[in-house]
């Protein structure tokens, strides 16, 4: 391998649900150029198929969820030989060009006070990219750059480093929220997060609400990551903007019940290890544009 290349591990899960596009996401991550991958996928719950050649693989026993099966991706590449980078791709995206990685590499070589860097996502069909996709508040213009204080989950490259000193994703999320949680960290750290509007990442616009516990689990997670990240005169002033929100965005007296159900859960524990942002932090992200309390 070319010394003079960046290397990406590439983390890639699969339940075995989506036999045409799982072949697809994976055809364009071995078509990248200009760096150099390690790739491995992990089957949460299943033995992965559609493996291509030469591809490394791990087999959970059972569904741990989105974020813990990043976790064990990312160490299944882990050690002396571990890249420079990791990049999280969903199994249901598709990197537009076989320049991709090489040319989300060079925005972090731009901005090296970025612990991570976050493409546009966009709509295969259509080309639009939906506001939840913008990893900032004001997500009218989807094709403006900038520092960012969240991300996208599932299409972000991270510095391997700044990854392993933050301890990963957290695992017993299993699903939602887990960006805010990771990105928090990194900002802790002193890093920020960059958004690269220019580099295309294709994502089928999908609703979350699809998944049957979508509303118990981001609001359960809600309460989590506010237990988990924020100094405590923050906890409360997070959890009543959140309520507002939800109360006013949900229109289904039923989903806002499940939402209420959720929320009770978090409050009754389960969060984990509490490592509160220091104030220093949360001015910060102020700054940024983002007060942690929203």
């Amino acid at each position: 391998m070319s010394s003079q290349k960046s290397t990406v591990d590439v983390v890639v899960l699969t339940m075995n649900d989506r036999p045409e596009a799982f072949p697809r996401a994976m055809a364009s991550v071995l078509a990248q150029r200009d760096v150099d991958l390690r790739v491995v996928i992990v089957g949460n719950g299943v033995e992965p198929d559609h493996v291509p050649a030469g591809v490394r693989t791990v087999t959970l026993p059972v569904n741990e969820g989105i974020p813990q099966g990043r976790n064990v991706g990312a160490d299944a590449l882990g050690g002396q030989d571990a890249g420079e980078f990791v990049f999280f791709f969903d199994n249901d995206a598709v990197l537009s060009a076989p320049d991709t990685l090489a040319r989300l590499v060079a925005e972090a070589r731009r901005h090296p006070e970025a612990a991570y860097v976050q493409p546009r996502i966009a709509d295969p069909r259509t080309g639009v990219t939906l506001r939840r996709w913008v990893p900032r508040l004001r997500a009218g213009d989807a094709t403006r750059p900038g520092t960012i204080t969240v991300m996208a989950e599932g299409v972000v490259l991270v510095r391997r480093h700044d990854y392993e000193r933050v301890g990963g994703w957290p695992g017993h999320f299993f699903l939602f929220h887990e960006g805010i949680d990771l990105s928090w960290k990194l900002w802790d750290l002193g890093r920020t997060g960059w958004y690269a509007p220019n580099i295309v990442i294709h994502h089928p616009a999908t609703d979350p609400a699809r998944h049957a516990a979508y509303y118990r689990l981001v609001a359960r997670n809600r309460v989590w990551l506010a237990y988990r990240r924020l100094p405590a005169p923050l906890i409360p002033l997070y959890l009543i903007t959140w309520t507002l929100l939800s109360v006013a965005r949900i229109r289904s007296r039923a989903n806002l019940a499940v939402w209420f159900a959720g929320l009770r859960e978090g409050l009754k524990g389960g969060h984990g290890g509490r490592r509160p942002m220091s104030w220093r932090t949360v001015l910060r992200l102020t700054r940024a544009g983002r007060p942690p309390i929203v």
